[in-house]
């Protein structure tokens, strides 16, 4: 049995203002014809498949497109709802939609009843897990602590050791959690799994997920391989500048008769890939060596001495997909610790202007042109207080 591990889709989530459905569907195109030409037989959806627990008509639209193009394709689909998800929306036609071969798991109920599926060896048992909340099943499964997601996905995975013990054959299980030893672990647009631990360092140990021939994970937005049957595949998108140089893809896992036979990665196309430059605003303007990315989504952070009027605007009008502008200047001004009230103590009106100036534009004070200019209005102002 083929099994294609994907996670993560975020179907409506915007980057940095801009929708990301049409990139999307790009890349779920893609997709489709891997599962075509690779043979794939199920399809793996591990959590966070919409971005909000609300999506737009154009996220439902755009989720229910793909996964008739899969099923069309060959493929059965099992998802399972992420801390993104609503459970109860994303589950709301779940009969009728494993009627049609897409299995949606949301509840805890469903964590011991797998989607069994058959080949030449035998069975392959998927078993969902969703994301859990302790809060919400210290209630349910109340014969131990419930506190942190290290507990909860510990008893479920108990769950399914015992359901499969009786059951027998090759299991697959997906999670929607965050599992130790992620190198670099989370990025800027996974939102924190709360609720479990103070400060969010609660993870789920990798043995956890022992007593199973694969484990499909979702929450972290870059691949990882935590064990051979451990792994983590990834957003199909990127959905912040952290993960710019990123592969997007997905685990392209095959069983035999003994269980776990094979691993391999398989590529997804970057509709538009993401670049960081940083440089003084005229360097960026004018550096021949960044012909290459003009075109790509752009995070620049700027590096000049004081912040450079209608700089959003100047980059675009070089880089049209500039998304994100960092202020960084490659110098700070010293005054040596002193208080504001202690630097314009005794000044003159001119003075204290140019204080003013140096202490907001990191230590660029007045232009001549300033100097006259603001002379010259106290020059008026005490003249017509003479008047």
């Amino acid at each position: 049995m083929r099994i294609l591990h994907t996670s993560d889709w975020h179907v409506g989530r915007t980057f940095h203002g801009h929708a990301t459905l049409a990139a999307l569907d790009e890349v779920a195109t893609a997709l489709v014809e891997v599962v075509r030409e690779q043979h794939v037989d199920v399809v793996l959806v591990a959590g966070d498949v919409y971005d909000s627990s609300t999506p737009s008509a154009e996220a439902v639209d755009l989720l229910n497109s793909i996964l008739l193009r899969v099923r069309e394709a060959g493929a059965v689909v099992v998802i399972t709802s992420g801390n993104h998800d609503s459970p109860a929306r994303l589950g709301s036609m779940s009969a009728f939609a494993a009627a049609a071969g897409v299995h949606v798991v949301t509840t805890p109920a469903q964590i011991t009843r797998p989607v069994t599926l058959t080949d030449e060896h035998g069975p392959v048992h998927v078993y969902g897990i969703p994301f859990l909340e302790p809060a919400r099943l210290r209630h349910v499964w109340s014969d131990a602590p419930m506190r942190t997601q290290k507990d909860v996905v510990g008893r479920a995975m108990q769950l399914v050791r015992d359901d499969l013990a009786a059951r027998g054959g090759r299991s697959v299980v997906l999670a929607h959690t965050f599992v130790q030893g992620v190198e670099g672990e989370s990025c800027d647009s996974e939102r924190d799994i709360v609720g479990t631990t103070v400060g969010g360092v609660d993870k789920v140990p990798v043995p956890t997920f022992d007593g199973v021939d694969y484990a499909a994970l979702g929450h972290i937005h870059g691949r990882a391989r935590l064990s051979e049957h451990v792994r983590y595949c990834g957003a199909p998108l990127h959905y912040s500048f952290s993960e710019a140089g990123k592969p997007r893809g997905g685990w392209l896992v095959d069983l035999d008769a003994d269980g776990l036979a094979d691993v391999t990665w398989v590529d997804l196309p970057v509709p538009r890939p993401l670049s960081v430059v940083t440089g003084t605003l005229d360097d960026l303007l004018a550096d021949t060596s960044l012909d290459g990315v003009v075109d790509h989504w752009i995070s620049a952070v700027l590096t000049d001495s004081t912040r450079p009027m209608d700089a959003m605007r100047r980059l675009q009008s070089r880089f049209p997909h500039c998304a994100h502008l960092e202020f960084r200047p490659g110098r700070v001004h010293d005054d040596g610790g002193r208080s504001y009230a202690e630097l314009v103590r005794g000044k003159t009106d001119d003075a204290l202007v140019d204080t003013f100036l140096t202490k907001v534009r990191n230590g660029e004070g007045s232009t001549d042109l300033e100097i006259e200019l603001v002379r010259d209005v106290i020059a008026e102002r005490e003249a017509s207080a003479s008047a």
